[in-house]
């Protein structure tokens, strides 16, 4: 019997401000939230959601997991999410085809060109 995957979990230190930008960026919806978790899901019976849970460590090194977002028009996208807060980043990626962009609180995450 294999396993279905309902969530990923996101330490933060300011859940809730956390999981309201990317329920923007991701167009999902706040499902649940409370002091020690918010979750956000595209639709509230829709798997898997973001969890977010309150952490008092900030980030210090890459992530070993991240969200890779795959927009119709990129630069549109990146453009977007730095505008809501986004800032882009440097992690030795060199030249690829995708931009790597970091959240308010510092996770990575891509965000990939158009399948072409």
């Amino acid at each position: 019997m294999a396993s279905q995957w309902e969530n990923l979990v996101v330490d933060a230190h300011d859940p809730a401000r956390l999981a309201r930008w990317w329920a923007q960026a991701l167009g999902y919806q706040i499902v649940h939230e409370a002091p020690d978790e918010v979750e956000i899901r595209r639709a509230p019976d829709q798997l898997p959601g973001l969890i977010f849970v309150p952490v008092p460590e900030s980030k210090q090194l890459k992530n070993r997991l991240h969200i890779d977002l795959r927009p119709t028009d990129q630069a549109a996208e990146v453009e977007r999410l730095v505008d809501m807060g986004a800032r882009r980043v440097d992690i030795d990626q060199g030249d690829v085809t995708w931009m790597v962009l970091a959240d308010p609180e510092g996770n990575e995450f891509c965000v990939l060109s158009g399948r072409g």
